[in-house]
């Protein structure tokens, strides 16, 4: 990243439509990423896992984890509310109503940069 600050307004950004109930818009730092991302109600985020950690901030609505290898662990995270996923931790999401979250990731996920995030698309 170059040594001078970046500026950047969220309506202005690209926004990537991964199918019909899930988009998303990213910036990326030099060790972070930082993401809104719009989940129509009932868009599920299929069980996944990452070497990065997460934080999930839900602005507006509401959506449903279930953590751990058999998903046992279920939090729901609404308006207001953070989540933070550790590395390696397996996880999947449901919108429980139509949901704008902020999702920041410890390294970047090369998978969003690169298009290799197939489990979403």
């Amino acid at each position: 990243m170059a040594d001078q600050a970046q500026h950047y307004r969220w309506d202005d950004l690209p926004r990537e439509e991964l199918n019909p109930l899930l988009g998303r818009r990213l910036i990326t730092g030099g060790d972070m990423m930082i993401a809104h991302v719009y989940l129509k109600k009932g868009c599920i985020v299929p069980k996944h896992e990452h070497h990065n950690e997460q934080l999930t901030y839900v602005l507006e609505g509401s959506l449903r984890f279930r953590l751990g290898e058999d998903g046992d662990q279920v939090v729901d995270v609404n308006a207001g509310e953070v989540l933070c996923i550790p590395r390696n931790l397996p996880h999947e999401a449901e919108a429980l109503e139509d949901t704008l979250d902020v999702d920041v990731f410890n390294p970047p996920r090369q998978d969003w940069l690169d298009g290799s995030d197939a489990y979403l698309r």
